[in-house]
């Protein structure tokens, strides 16, 4: 083009700041604040032509126990959790927003809910592990709380393995914890005799169960967290 200056095709891909939570290195004993840091790095919010991946903004993120398994370095090959990667962001379960999408089944601003990173976006390449959010007149964050993993666990756990009956003895351990609270509620919904420890005071001050505390008693279902 003469006199003037040639124009490119090419189209620009806009980037974003990323904060994510990243785990320092592997985990000694009960995790510590300092195992982890914030890190801001740059994200692409386009997905590159001819994938199949997603890209979300997180909107709620699950603290659930078994990350901090994750947090050690696992040596049994059998196990079926992996290690984090020390240097990467943690990753677990979440509920995002699709801003961008390869996917046939998964379009921009749709909510889902699935495996997705500790950070404000995500680029995610296995989408078929998210299922949609449809119901989205109740509040998002129930979806990683009693309509997540932690709900789904109490629920099945206690009604399906448990087969529960009213006036049966149910004791739970880790009660103040995020399945240990939801079954003792479903126990008491049952109509149960329910009873529930706790590590400190302090839980048990938390959140107020009204769990009793009895010695010798014939329990029926005993939970274990």
């Amino acid at each position: 083009m003469a006199g003037g200056e040639e124009v490119s095709n090419k189209q620009v891909i806009e980037e974003v700041s990323n904060r994510q939570v990243i785990l320092k290195d592997y985990v000694s004993g009960f995790p510590k604040e300092t195992d982890m840091e914030l890190r801001t790095e740059t994200i692409a919010l386009k997905v590159p032509q001819g994938s199949n991946a997603i890209v979300v903004k997180n909107l709620y993120l699950s603290c659930d126990p078994y990350m901090r398994i994750r947090m050690h370095k696992i040596q049994e090959e059998n196990s079926v959790f992996a290690s984090y990667t020390p240097g990467s962001a943690l990753t677990g379960k979440g509920v995002a927003k699709v801003l961008d999408s390869g996917h046939p089944d998964f379009k921009k601003g749709e909510l889902i809910y699935g495996p997705t990173g500790w950070e404000e976006y995500s680029i995610i390449t296995t989408p078929e592990t998210f299922f949609k959010i449809q119901h989205t007149e109740i509040p998002l964050s129930y979806y990683i709380g009693i309509l997540g993993l932690p709900g789904m666990t109490a629920y099945f756990g206690f009604y399906e393995v448990c087969s529960p009956k009213k006036g049966e003895y149910v004791f739970i351990s880790a009660a103040s914890g995020a399945v240990g609270h939801l079954v003792g509620q479903l126990a008491k919904l049952m109509g149960c005799y329910v009873v529930g420890s706790t590590g400190s005071k302090e839980k048990v001050s938390y959140h107020s169960l009204a769990f009793f505390i009895v010695i010798h008693l014939p329990f029926q279902i005993v939970w274990v967290n």
